[in-house]
């Protein structure tokens, strides 16, 4: 494994940060500054981070991604390239996304190998929010704060989507939180209210908010915290 992508998963920093680092020789393997992000370890070397050696975790792990466009939350894909490509092997073949993105949109994903975690996230009973940063192809109306409160009957659906509270950021921004999963859901309210979305952005899913220094393509692990409160039940 690449050292920068093993103390991203072990400390929490991003890739950047975690290169940063390395640039300040903070980090020894087996006795020695190393420099180089590039450089292969495995889990004969002894890798020191401020003084302290880091462990290869053989526990739960979580992480958070900053999706970029144009990829996909699944294992394989044959049309787009998939999120587990920024995680190396075997970590990328034992985790799993708590709930996907579609290819268009970008944001927030949360990872883990841990299967009871990622139910709680995923699982309607738990009424998980998800905040997306929605821009519009049309000015917002005044009606859609009041409509989405209310519930709105998709196309297909026999039942209205349960309430969601719109946040008006200006003439063609807003964030809107949900608690349901639907398919496109976001899409299909805006295209029922005769809007349209042009660009989506998850931020927050549940109590666990993106990092805005986190640059796309990235992740970085989880805090104990968030992994406890990451849902309110």
């Amino acid at each position: 494994m690449r050292l920068d992508k093993f103390l991203a998963e072990q400390t929490g920093l991003t890739r950047s940060q975690a290169n940063k680092a390395l640039r300040q020789s903070a980090v020894q393997i087996n006795g020695e500054i190393e420099k180089s992000g590039a450089r292969k370890v495995s889990n004969t070397d002894e890798i020191l981070f401020d003084g302290e050696r880091l462990e290869w975790l053989d526990g739960k792990q979580y992480f958070m991604l900053n999706k970029p466009q144009g990829f996909v939350c699944s294992h394989d894909d044959g049309d787009y390239p998939t999120i587990y490509q920024f995680f190396d092997y075997p970590l990328a073949g034992k985790l799993h996304s708590a709930g996907r993105l579609d290819v268009d949109t970008t944001g927030l994903v949360l990872l883990t190998d841990d299967g009871q975690w990622s139910h709680r996230i995923t699982s309607p009973k738990h009424h998980c929010e998800k905040t997306y940063l929605v821009t519009l192809a049309d000015p917002v109306e005044s009606n859609y704060q009041q409509a989405c409160a209310d519930g709105i009957l998709l196309r297909g659906e026999r039942e209205p989507t349960t309430p969601a509270v719109l946040e008006i950021l200006d003439d063609y921004n807003v964030n809107l939180t949900i608690s349901e999963g639907r398919y496109h859901q976001v899409k299909r309210m805006f295209a029922a209210l005769g809007n349209k979305v042009v660009a989506l952005h998850r931020w927050r899913v549940g109590n666990i908010v993106l990092d805005e220094d986190l640059p796309e393509g990235e992740f970085r692990a989880l805090t104990e915290q968030e992994i406890a409160e990451s849902v309110n039940d």
